[in-house]
């Protein structure tokens, strides 16, 4: 991947001198890593679908159904009680609460598709959904369950918020292309092809009983394969990027699957879990908790090599004659605030998303040394802990093949990008 390769316009690359052979021990050891993936690909592949045909089989009871409906009415959340009790935090419908109490919890709405289309139903909500700002006009699915000799009972399922999630993406997609242009782009198709393998290849095979850490690894490598090739251009700089990657991504798989076993973690930490069990019997969770491990960690490995290979090729620029080992401290330094940043990312992503979970624990208030060894704290804690560390190692390792790989000015090399 000489400097003859074509690159993004908007994303230069300068040319540094790069030695035959470490250029050759590198592109050969990807190339033999891809060849083992495809191979993983081909022989992890579900052969076929390990979705339940029927819908009993899913844990949904027969005749069930799940049509639309357009919302008529919104009646307000029922009042709480004076304790703050009464299972759920709300009065049931029809409870004698005053006069505004009355058909409180309750959102009237018009079935739009199935057998009942037309029919106006009304159901039961839980205060959170009332109070969520959903109005007359709005979309909502419902749960139509048939009954001997009587008229369907309906319930909500959720508020339909397709069109809201579209427009979303819509800007998202729109923002990245006018402000990150063709590479941008690029790097949404990268996400496209990460999304398509999860859906089509890991998922599938995890449902039909095949190793977490095998798939993991084989999808993993191949969606790194193409997203960083894709957004970054076929260059000896992202293929420096990619190895250190590689490498992050096998520590990332190390270090979760002894994480997983010396803590014991069965991988069921919550209701989701416990319902898979109940349907997928043959699935390791243990193994589905490594997988998840290793996924957590792809996104921002991913940037932290990419910019560690692009400093070592912009230091390399700057300073032909560097020394290899002057070099490698200059990149570690840039590295190491990169990691800094990095870890602030990792911690309050998980913040962010589990601070409803958070909010709970700290009502609980236990030492906090007894909540770490809960399951569901401690899963997370490994996930978030397991991926750092990968994170972590890659960026010496990233560096490192970086290095080997451009050469100073006075030794005989090729020039590449």
């Amino acid at each position: 991947m000489g400097g003859s390769h074509a690159h993004h316009a908007d994303d230069h690359v300068p040319e540094v001198p790069v030695g035959a052979g470490a250029r050759i021990t590198l592109l050969t050891a990807l190339a033999l890593i891809g060849a083992v993936t495809l191979w993983g690909l081909v022989s992890y592949w579900p052969r076929t679908d390990p979705r339940p045909s029927d819908s009993a089989a899913a844990g949904i009871a027969p005749g069930v159904t799940f049509p639309h409906a357009e919302v008529l009415k919104v009646h307000p959340a029922c009042p709480r009680t004076a304790q703050g009790e009464s299972g759920s935090g709300y009065q049931p419908p029809g409870s004698k609460v005053g006069s505004s109490a009355e058909g409180c919890g309750q959102l009237t709405s018009r079935v739009e598709s199935g057998q009942m289309a037309g029919k106006v139903v009304t159901v039961t909500v839980p205060p959170e959904v009332s109070r969520s700002g959903i109005a007359p006009g709005d979309s909502v699915q419902l749960i139509q369950m048939p009954t001997q000799g009587q008229a369907p009972a309906f319930s909500l399922f959720s508020v339909d918020r397709s069109v809201a999630i579209w427009w979303l993406a819509g800007i998202f997609v729109l923002t990245v292309a006018v402000v990150a242009r063709l590479r941008g782009l690029l790097a949404l198709v990268g996400l496209a092809f990460g999304a398509w393998v999860l859906v089509k290849f890991m998922l599938p095979a995890l449902l039909t009983g095949e190793s977490g850490l095998a798939v993991a690894l084989v999808g993993s490598t191949a969606i790194m394969y193409v997203v960083l090739y894709l957004a970054h251009g076929p260059s000896l700089r992202t293929s420096a990027a990619l190895g250190g990657t590689l490498v992050g991504i096998a520590i990332t798989a190390a270090t979760g699957l002894v994480a997983v076993d010396t803590q014991r973690l069965s991988g069921v930490a919550d209701e989701t879990g416990s319902l898979l069990t109940s349907f997928v019997g043959e699935v390791n969770f243990q193994g589905l908790l490594t997988c998840a491990i290793i996924i957590a960690g792809l996104g921002v490995l991913n940037d932290v090599t990419i910019t560690q290979a692009s400093s070592v090729w912009e230091l390399r620029s700057a300073s032909p004659a560097m020394p290899r080992r002057e070099l490698f401290t200059s990149a570690m330094r840039i590295g190491r605030d990169h990691i800094a940043s990095t870890i602030y990312t990792i911690v309050f992503a998980y913040a962010g998303t589990a601070l409803s979970v958070l909010l709970l624990l700290f009502l609980y208030d236990r030492p906090v040394l007894e909540l770490l060894s809960t399951e569901d704290i401690a899963e997370e804690v490994t996930r978030t802990l397991a991926s750092a560390i990968g994170l972590v190692l890659a960026v010496p390792a990233t560096t490192a093949i970086a290095v080997a790989t451009v050469t100073p000015r006075r030794s005989r090399g090729r020039r590449s990008r």
